[in-house]
Formats: C-alpha cells, structure tokens, sequence
C-alpha cells in the first residue's frame, strides 16, 4: 500500500484523491458564492434604476420555462381567473 492510502475497516481511501474533490467542491462553492453576490448586485441595480425585482425574478424563472409548457400554464391560469372572476 502506497502512503497516500489510509484503511479504516473495509475501507480503502486515497487520501490524495479525496483531497483533490473536496478541494474542487470547494472552490465551486466560493464560485457559487461570488456568482450570487452579483446577482443581487444586477437586482440592486435594476431597483435603483426603477425595476420591480420581484417581477423581474419571475420573468427570469419564465425564460426559463419550456415554451410549450409556459403556453399551457398560462391558458390554465386565464381559466381559473375566469372562474374565480378576476
């Protein structure tokens, strides 16, 4: 056995390789991180210039929708407004 292995019961690990994922894991979560922060700077902004960013969020998650299925949620959604008078 090479000295980057530990054995612990029945388990093998390769130290060196188990390092190497928790280290990338980290550092994608401080790119998640940083991603974030300008994200809420893009809303910051798009607040101070006047946008309602709650509305600005929902266009984003219906960008992110199927064309199809946005189509069909939004008929559903004219007949239950329909039905409930609005």
């Amino acid at each position: 056995m090479n000295d980057d292995s530990v054995v612990e019961g029945s388990y093998r690990v390769a130290a060196g390789e188990l390092r190497a994922f928790v280290e990338r894991f980290e550092r994608l979560e401080a790119e998640k991180k940083d991603i974030a922060d300008q994200q809420k700077e893009v809303m910051a902004e798009a607040k101070s210039r006047g946008y309602d960013t709650k509305v600005l969020r929902k266009v984003v998650a219906l960008r992110k929708k199927d064309p199809q299925e946005l189509s069909e949620e939004e008929a559903v959604l004219e007949i239950y407004k329909e039905a409930l008078g609005m």
